[in-house]
């Protein structure tokens, strides 16, 4: 397993894969804070273009720090600058999914000229200060209404909407994450518990992490490639968020997969991997 240090010490573990040809896509997985492997291959995309996986601190491979608080989104824009010098790389491929995305954009605000082209799957918004509304979010969910799951879903996502709900109504919208909810969905939706690291997503988007509008500034004049990416169905980051969050770039497109979830590398693997594909040669 590679590792390498970060700034302040902690040893840091990376996954790399991949027979596809260019420069690696380092790719920052959400959670927050989740383990890395949830990422797999990204529905094959590594037999188009080689794959580096980081494990944020705290997480897979990676040691947990020392101090807590290292924790925070923009505290770990070093650790994927230390990523990038250990590679030897003058600039990065990058990819965001999720609240990953967060950091994505914090790196490119940092670092500006270190990002080649910037993919940001189903993004969290919190970092550019996007909101979300909830008749956007029941939009996007009533796309699924013929499913057997729907109604119960559907009334626990109003719920959310409306600024109630407890844990278990968190638990009851999971579906709507999903392009088909099937076995595999539900595994996989289970092992976010295990592989995400509690204490540090509680830390990752804490107070002082983000300042949406000195981001927003540098992501305006950040004139190289960026492709959001959406899935039709994905209540999480619906296609109107994902729409305004490619606006914030004088040079970006979307790319919107039909019936898609919030993890759509799951949802149709040669579609996805054909879209990034595409953008990363263009």
């Amino acid at each position: 397993m590679p590792t390498f240090p970060a700034p302040d010490g902690t040893l840091l573990a990376y996954h790399a894969s991949g027979s596809g040809t260019g420069a690696p896509l380092v790719c920052l997985p959400g959670g927050p804070l989740q383990d890395s492997a949830y990422l797999g291959d990204l529905g094959g995309l590594d037999a188009h273009r080689p794959l580096v996986r980081l494990d944020l601190r705290g997480t897979g491979a990676s040691a947990v720090p020392e101090d807590p608080s290292s924790y925070r989104c923009d505290r770990l824009v070093d650790d994927v600058e230390a990523l990038r010098v250990h590679l030897g790389l003058d600039t990065v491929d990058l990819l965001g999914h999720s609240a990953g995305a967060n950091l994505a954009a914090l790196y490119t605000a940092r670092f500006p000229e270190r990002v080649a082209r910037l993919l940001l799957v189903t993004p969290g918004t919190a970092a550019v200060g996007l909101d979300t509304s909830g008749a956007e979010r029941l939009a996007a969910a009533r796309l699924r209404s013929g499913e057997p799951w729907f109604a119960e879903a559907y009334a626990a996502l109003e719920e959310l909407a409306a600024g109630r709900g407890s844990a278990e109504t968190f638990k009851a919208v999971a579906p709507f994450f999903h392009g088909t909810w099937d076995e595999a969905a539900r595994e996989r939706d289970a092992a976010t518990v295990r592989q995400r690291n509690g204490e540090g997503a509680g830390v990752y988007g804490s107070e002082g992490a983000y300042d949406p509008a000195a981001t927003r500034a540098v992501l305006a004049e950040f004139g190289r490639p960026v492709l959001v990416v959406a899935g039709e169905g994905d209540a999480n980051t619906p296609v109107p968020t994902a729409t305004a969050y490619a606006e914030l770039f004088p040079k970006a497109e979307t790319a919107v997969l039909p019936g898609g979830g919030h993890y759509p590398w799951h949802d149709d693997a040669k579609w996805f991997a054909a879209a990034v594909d595409g953008f990363l040669k263009n």
